[in-house]
């Protein structure tokens, strides 16, 4: 091609340089395995810090009927209330878009600068949360209930052997559901993973013993997400897989998993608050924008700079409500 033939092509608009495509972009956006928000269910509030009432599960678990003496009665029965409250902190985050930068892109049908600004910042609102889950529930010295992995199973020392064995993990599995049954009143029905951990049930040979027989040429038996919870007996198991960029800006990327991946956290929560529902954690939640705690405004920036900024506030308060509807797993593998 001659600078003559190229000359007529670009006149003939047949021809554009360094042209954006308009059906690709690349950027990491996390796949949607966000966990903390499918494992504490979350309860709007009203009010950005309050109490809740705790009736005390001894008292409704006792049996106090007695037999009714001629002409009297019994004495009342004695149903203690505790209290316990909340605190939802306001985070925010901004970002800026230059327009005249965008400008180009959005006349090409590139993107929508704006739409990805947004998006961005949804996702940085869900990965705080994640890491706040991994920093406060998902780690050794929180849950009252945690049992160790070990070379074997210790009960009375709660020293499990470790996925990554000869032992069965349906066996640890089937007590430590039992014994939040009986203390906590439910059985547990979710199971949240490490990476290291997913990966050493899905090579147990004890696991894949269980499904070898289940399997066709077309559809082959494999363990996955929902093979463990049929196993486990639970409703779901959620595999902890998020990656969070520790290194500071500027510097070298240092990704990590958020979530131990190691850990497994065994627990019951209902699928949504409700009144008078036992769960072993809540995610409080302050409407700060309608009917939502997540609210994403757009202000313009310094008059002339042709900036506009997107801000994104949350307002929560993620914490433990039962002690005695989890058990925390260290050391899996």
């Amino acid at each position: 091609m001659t600078i003559k033939d190229v000359e007529v092509k670009k006149a003939l608009q047949a021809w554009k340089p360094d042209a954006m495509l308009t059906n690709l972009s690349i950027a990491y956006y996390e796949e949607p395995q966000f966990a903390a928000r499918r494992l504490f269910p979350i309860c709007p509030v009203t009010l950005p810090a309050g109490k809740f009432y705790i009736f005390r599960k001894g008292d409704l678990a006792r049996d106090n009927m007695r037999k009714k003496p001629p002409y009297g009665t019994v004495a009342p029965a004695v149903f203690g209330l505790d209290t316990q409250s909340y605190t939802c902190e306001i985070y925010q985050e901004k970002i800026g878009m230059d327009r005249l930068i965008a400008l180009p892109y959005e006349r090409a049908s590139a993107f929508d600068m704006k739409r990805a600004r947004t998006k961005t910042l949804t996702e940085q609102i869900a990965l705080h949360q994640e890491i706040e889950f991994a920093e406060k529930f998902f780690k050794a010295g929180v849950w009252n209930n945690e049992w160790q992995g070990a070379a074997s199973t210790n009960k009375a020392n709660k020293k499990f052997a470790k996925f990554s064995g000869a032992n069965d993990p349906a066996e640890i599995m089937d007590y430590l559901s039992m014994e939040i049954r009986r203390n906590g009143r439910r059985r547990p029905n979710k199971l949240a993973l490490g990476t290291e951990t997913y990966a050493a049930l899905r090579s147990n040979a004890a696991i894949k013993e269980r499904i070898k027989y289940t399997g066709t040429n077309s559809a082959p038996a494999v363990v996955n997400e929902q093979c463990l919870a049929a196993i486990f007996g639970v409703d779901s198991v959620v595999v902890l897989d998020s990656t969070v960029n520790r290194a500071g800006v500027g510097a070298a990327d240092q990704m990590e998993f958020v979530c131990d991946p190691k850990g497994a956290l065994l627990l019951y929560t209902p699928e949504a608050a409700a009144v008078d529902t036992p769960s072993a954690g809540y995610m409080f939640t302050y409407q700060i924008s309608g009917n939502d705690y997540i609210a994403v405004e757009e202000f313009e920036g310094e008059p002339g700079s042709y900036t506009t900024f997107l801000s994104g506030l949350i307002a929560y308060d993620m914490r433990i409500t039962s002690q005695d509807l989890a058990v925390y797993l260290t050391d899996c593998v």
